[in-house]
């Protein structure tokens, strides 16, 4: 699950039984629901894999709505934190959302990201848990928050990488000075390391993956942009990125987004290999051997420990890459239960289940409750 303590993954294992059901599973059809398909509540997934499907899930009060949701992560104690994008001239809403299990609103926060939202990663750490925040858009940062909404620190891009324009340190901007480019800094994403320092993708501007010590002080950069799909070790939008702690040595896995593919690097960010498959994969989360993708193309992909895909949850990829100008995102009438829009994020939690934010206009938070 999206948690983690300094030095220490604070993951549950499944059940090695059904880890062990991974490989036999990968015969059976991709989606198997049940006779419950066309209600409110239908099942997804794969025999061993089955979760019951709840799109209605996060009940956000009547003084907040949603300015398109984009990712997830859990608390150590359960809560769950659930951040938009916002909008820029709003100043006084909030920009993140906690809830407990079942969905009822805890608290909220962040009304200094309004107009950037993006990444939301979680740490326990000595002090509690830290929130991650990346924003982008306007807000071009990111933030450590306590759970409760005290912002520790926050930072703009690290000009001492190199790799971007004057300016890119500041912030907010206003829309109308808000390029694009590779010498511009739209970070999307947090990664942590086992030592107590952490990675920030950079999957918006200049497609860099940069590595920051415990207080946000830069450290080095990791990767080369490239939109060249043959080139391993280049990345082309890295939207997303974790420490994957399967195998005998932990190592940074990455989102590489417009390359349609996982690409895995030690800590130190050697290239180890590559892994394809994939539409527009956001980001990652593991617990014990499985390992979770969103995949912006209308599916969350569940994948062995083998780096076998067992199953595609809520598979919409048809409907979705058919979508050119996307304009199922802001249609609700278009929006099928068990069917994803845009997944954005997705995180476990400590018992198995699945939260996912689709990247869609009013916001749509799902919560799938692993059943086998």
């Amino acid at each position: 699950m999206r948690n983690h303590s300094t030095g220490t993954f604070t993951r549950r294992d499944f059940c090695k039984t059904a880890a062990l059901g991974a490989a036999s599973a990968l015969a059976l059809p991709a989606i198997r629901t049940s006779a419950k398909t066309e209600s409110s509540t239908p099942i997804v997934g794969v025999e061993g894999y089955q979760y019951q499907v709840d799109h209605d899930w996060a009940q956000l009060p009547d003084k907040f709505h949603w300015q398109t949701t984009h990712n997830v992560t859990m608390g150590s104690d359960g809560l769950v934190y659930v951040i938009h994008e916002g909008r820029y001239a709003l100043k006084d809403h909030p920009s993140i959302f906690a809830f407990d299990a079942t969905g009822k609103f805890v608290r909220a926060f962040g009304e200094q990201f309004q107009g950037g939202g993006h990444g939301l990663d979680l740490r326990r750490e000595a002090d509690g848990d830290q929130l991650y925040v990346c924003a982008n858009k306007q807000q071009r940062s990111f933030a450590k928050v306590t759970a409760e909404g005290m912002q520790v620190w926050r930072h703009g891009a690290p000009m001492e990488s190199g790799c971007y324009h004057e300016g890119e340190d500041q912030f907010p901007r206003p829309r109308n000075s808000n390029p694009g480019g590779r010498d511009r800094f739209l970070p999307t994403n947090a990664a942590f390391h086992p030592d107590g320092s952490f990675y920030i993708a950079d999957g918006y501007g200049g497609w860099w993956i940069h590595h920051f010590d415990a207080d946000g002080k830069f450290l080095g950069t990791i990767g080369k942009p490239s939109s060249k799909q043959d080139e391993t070790g280049m990345l082309n939008n890295p939207h997303g990125l974790w420490v994957d702690p399967r195998g005998d040595d932990p190592t940074l896995v990455v989102a590489d987004r417009g390359n349609h593919r996982l690409q895995w690097f030690t800590l130190d960010g050697e290239y180890i290999r590559s892994m394809e498959g994939f539409f527009r994969p956001c980001n990652i989360d593991t617990l014990g051997e499985l390992m979770l993708v969103p995949d912006l193309q209308g599916r969350v992909t569940l994948v062995g420990g083998d780096d076998q895909i067992i199953t595609h949850l809520g598979d919409n990829s048809a409907e979705i890459n058919a979508d050119r100008r996307r304009a199922i995102r802001g249609d609700e009438s278009r929006w099928r239960p068990g069917k994803f829009v845009h997944p954005h994020d997705a995180c476990f939690d400590a018992d198995g289940n699945i939260y996912v934010t689709d990247w869609v206009v009013t916001g749509r938070v799902t919560k799938l409750t692993r059943l086998t």
